[in-house]
């Protein structure tokens, strides 16, 4: 462990954040063109240092400048696909841009090329898929070293989120099982259940749809919470033409959540998937169309929700144009899961 300063920590990512600005990794939509002069940057609050974790993962942060230091804010962990990095998530998704207008702090911790040379998160091993092991772990350190740095990055424990795109949402699914006294609520976007493959081989199969089913993966993920068990909430995006990771994983991710999170609670969690509170179709101006499904229980409490985006490939909805895997036309996938982050109980109790 070393102490970083903000400045340091800016400063040593200044090329690569400028690279991730200026060109485009894979795109799955857009051409590869410049990012418009409004796309984020990552910046440092001035302070003193404080720890961070060394080694592999080290992170990129975003703390807004005009946040209140003396009221503590919500912390997203947000976790890129493959191919990608920190900066050119970030510059992607225009979170920084939603925690500047919704006022809290990011956290974009990055896989090590030396652990997956693709850089996916290895949600497919059975050893990044337990509790204080393997990757998991490490995002988790990550996040609370974050949460113990006090004055000099304020952050509500309690309003602490997880995000990710394809690997990274199959890695997020994950932490929400593993740590849910860690984190409030989770977003998978374009990602897997937890547990969906032990392998690379079963990986394929999953991503290709082929897999066990929501209600076992539930199971899985209840048992993977241990004396921490709580309802978990969460949001799932994906896209209908989605040819990487295929579009009914997305029901099998809300099937896991709603299983696990009635084992957690039975009292208050009974939702099925084919029974959703609310629907609605919508789309975007020259863009996508899109379904909004809603899961609310009988607390009056929003605990899941389901955005399909007819025509959007295996991209960001909503990103930025030229962003590595965006596709700018659909909904925002940024907006929606902030929105749906602050609608959410931060703590749920299990019954």
């Amino acid at each position: 462990m070393r102490r970083i300063d903000w400045r340091e920590l800016y400063a040593a990512n200044q090329e690569t954040i400028q690279a991730a600005l200026g060109t485009s990794n894979t795109t799955a939509v857009a051409s590869p063109t410049a990012l418009a002069g409004g796309s984020p940057t990552v910046r440092p609050r001035a302070g003193r240092p404080f720890t961070l974790p060394s080694g592999s993962h080290r992170p990129l942060i975003h703390v807004p400048p005009r946040l209140d230091p003396g009221s503590p804010a919500p912390l997203v962990c947000m976790l890129h696909g493959c191919t990608q990095d920190p900066a050119t998530f970030a510059a992607a998704t225009l979170m920084n841009d939603a925690a500047e207008r919704h006022g809290f702090v990011v956290v974009y911790p990055g896989q090590d090329r030396g652990s997956n040379p693709q850089g996916c998160w290895n949600w497919f091993l059975p050893g990044h898929q337990q509790r204080g092991a393997g990757e998991p772990a490490a995002i988790a350190r990550i996040v609370c070293d974050l949460i113990d740095a006090g004055p000099q990055c304020p952050i509500d424990p309690g309003r602490v989120f997880v995000a990710g795109l394809s690997s990274g949402g199959a890695m997020a699914a994950t932490l929400a099982a593993c740590y849910p006294d860690l984190f409030a609520a989770v977003a998978v976007h374009s990602g897997l259940p937890y547990r969906s493959a032990t392998d690379v081989a079963s990986a394929f199969d999953a991503m290709a749809g082929r897999n066990r089913g929501g209600e076992a993966h539930g199971r899985e993920a209840h048992a993977a919470m241990g004396h921490y068990r709580r309802p978990v909430p969460s949001i799932v995006i994906h896209g209908s033409a989605d040819r990487t990771v295929a579009p009914a994983n997305a029901a099998q991710v809300l099937r896991q959540s709603m299983t696990a999170n009635h084992l957690a609670a039975p009292q208050s969690c009974h939702h099925d998937v084919a029974r959703p509170t609310g629907s609605w179709r919508s789309h975007v101006d020259g863009g996508h169309a899109y379904t909004r499904s809603q899961w609310i229980n009988e607390r009056g409490t929003l605990m899941h929700e389901l955005l399909e985006i007819d025509g959007l490939g295996h991209a960001w909805s909503g990103g930025a144009p030229g962003g590595s895997y965006t596709d700018p036309r659909g909904p925002s996938a940024t907006e929606a899961i902030c929105t749906f982050f602050s609608l959410t109980t931060a703590k749920a109790n299990p019954d």
